[in-house]
């Protein structure tokens, strides 16, 4: 179970993919999670689709993670879409499959769905999920966390606030959305810490390959760009390979740093490439 390996080692170092389109040859991503194997990581998430779309496939690479690469699978699950029924049912599969571990997640709002039809979901937020799941247990339960804070809430405060409901539902560890400035990680740790929840964190990384990418990144997570990355996308944003290359070395460094100020764990959002994977791992594990 995931929530044992923080307890062995630090930092626990884990990667997430997502599940390729329902009209797209599974066995891409299986040849993907071959080569992500030989980087030994820790454990590896799937992402779920927010309105349950992906769920089966969800369930069936987290199946393939867990039994034929003999590493330790990540299942998401969000609230939307989702009621007691199909909680069971996801569960169940999942139990089949001998996959331990959850992340659970508010989700946002699908774009097929009304927000009438979300603001009226049976399981509101993930505290809500994280206090269903124990009724059909599996192993462990992870949660997310907002180092720059969840923009739905009114202030940090509000916002840590809420994310202790989520481990005192039940919540082992934490992983963070994506960010770019490690200082801002240390205050939110030191924030923690005071708010006394002690439950391992990783640090959410995702390395910038194109200029394209840190614009979406930044117009969906709201995450802020510190000026060291933003003159370095700023000196190569004609030149795309140069971007890429920068970009890793930027997450590298990032690593460095978290690693050197004692972070539990860091989670590599791959986007389901492994060449950025392959490079980010030769620099921490040279």
């Amino acid at each position: 179970m995931i929530k044992n390996l923080y307890q062995k080692k630090k930092p626990v170092i884990s990667l997430e993919v997502f599940p390729p389109k329902e009209d797209t040859d599974i066995s891409l991503i299986y040849n993907t999670l071959d080569k992500m194997k030989e980087l030994s990581p820790d454990f590896i998430s799937v992402t779920y689709g927010a309105n349950g779309s992906s769920r089966h496939r969800t369930v069936e690479i987290a199946a393939y993670i867990q039994n034929t690469l003999g590493c330790e699978a990540l299942a998401h699950l969000t609230c939307a879409a989702l009621d007691e029924a199909v909680l069971l049912d996801y569960l169940s599969q999942l139990k089949e499959a001998n996959v331990k571990n959850v992340l659970a997640l508010r989700g946002d709002m699908p774009k097929d769905m009304t927000r009438a039809e979300f603001e009226g979901r049976h399981f509101r937020y993930a505290k809500n999920l994280i206090n269903a799941i124990p009724k059909h247990p599996l192993g462990s339960i992870g949660a997310a966390c907002y180092p720059e804070i969840h923009p739905e809430s009114l202030d940090q405060a509000d916002d840590i606030a809420h994310l202790k409901e989520k481990v005192d539902a039940g919540a082992d560890f934490l992983i963070t959305q994506l960010f770019f400035d490690n200082f801002i990680f240390y205050d939110f740790m030191e924030q923690l810490e005071r708010a006394g929840i002690k439950v391992p964190v990783s640090a959410g990384i995702m390395p910038i390959t194109s200029i394209s990418q840190i614009q979406r990144i930044v117009r969906l997570s709201g995450s802020q760009v510190p000026s060291s990355l933003a003159h370095i996308l700023a000196k190569y944003q004609d030149n795309p390979e140069d971007v890429k290359k920068a970009g890793l070395e930027f997450a590298s460094i990032q690593i460095d740093g978290l690693i050197q100020n004692n972070a539990a764990g860091i989670h590599l959002y791959t986007m389901n490439k492994f060449e950025t994977a392959d490079m980010v791992f030769r620099h921490i594990r040279p």
